[in-house]
């Protein structure tokens, strides 16, 4: 059965294309991105509530993501919105970090820009520590940190952990 709303190849080609050409990663710093408000609704909708933390540790100050080493970045393609994630001081793991808040919005899923967000985040971060982590909260999440090379480690808080390969 096709879907009315499914869409061709060509069309999803198109698209991702489109996204590739468009997609702008900026950082956050004194405000949450235009959108967030819309974003937060999507993810809460689907069950997702960490974007709901996310606005009330950045509205109370508790996590501003303002740490030696740490960000927020929020992905936008065409002036919208399209995902947003973050990376602090792991408390639990000396001397690592942890990617905290990752979401992409439905519409901007399986294009590249969860892939992209996450890669301009570990880039930095492990020119800093051998050592990431990751809390994969839902079904989709492990693999998508795994395809980035993380691996399954279930201790301290975490599913998952990133560590930059020896030379």
């Amino acid at each position: 059965m096709i879907r009315a709303n499914a869409w061709t190849l060509c069309e999803a080609e198109a698209l991702v294309a489109i996204v590739r050409h468009t997609m702008q990663i900026d950082r956050v710093i004194h405000n949450l991105p235009d959108g967030f408000d819309a974003m937060r609704a999507e993810a809460s909708a689907e069950g997702h509530r960490y974007l709901d933390r996310l606005a009330l540790d950045w509205a109370s100050g508790a996590m501003r993501f303002d740490g030696e080493g740490e960000a927020l970045l929020a992905a936008h393609v065409q002036d919208t919105l399209a995902g947003i994630g973050g990376l602090t001081i792991e408390p639990v793991v000396p001397s690592a970090f942890r990617m905290r808040r990752f979401y992409v919005r439905p519409l901007f899923r399986r294009q590249g820009i969860g892939r992209q967000l996450a890669i301009a985040l570990i880039e930095p971060a492990l020119a800093r520590s051998s050592t990431i982590t990751v809390n994969a909260g839902n079904v989709d999440a492990p693999a998508f940190w795994i395809r980035l090379g993380f691996t399954p480690d279930l201790r301290d808080g975490h599913t998952h952990i990133l560590r930059r390969p020896s030379v």
